[in-house]
């Protein structure tokens, strides 16, 4: 006789929000983040400025409040730098650097 599954969609929703999966979010988050040091750019041109300013400002925060119906756990990386969505984008001055795409593709294992 062959196994026999029934899903519980009210366990498969305490599991999303679990402390273990919680933990694994962070986990990546943290990989994610280590790579985005690894390759951020540091300003080292005439203006005045505070050189190793975006690479200090990676944050990571996490909660079981996530995702679309806040109904998972998750985790967040971001730059606290008020300049940072230029180094991601660019300008028309500025190439763009792509810090995150390229640090969620390489480290998010």
């Amino acid at each position: 006789m062959p196994a026999r599954f029934k899903m519980s969609k009210k366990g498969v929703g305490q599991l999303l929000k679990s402390r273990m999966i919680q933990a694994d979010m962070l986990h990546r988050a943290e990989k994610i983040e280590d790579a985005a040091i690894a390759i951020a750019p540091v300003y080292a041109g005439p203006w005045k400025s505070t050189p190793g300013h975006y690479k200090e400002s990676f944050k990571v925060t996490t909660t079981n409040r996530g995702g679309r119906r806040k109904d998972r756990a998750t985790a967040t990386v971001t730059n606290t730098a008020y300049y940072a969505r230029w180094v991601e984008y660019g300008t028309e001055k500025v190439t763009a650097h792509h810090v995150m795409l390229r640090a969620a593709q390489a480290g998010g294992d």
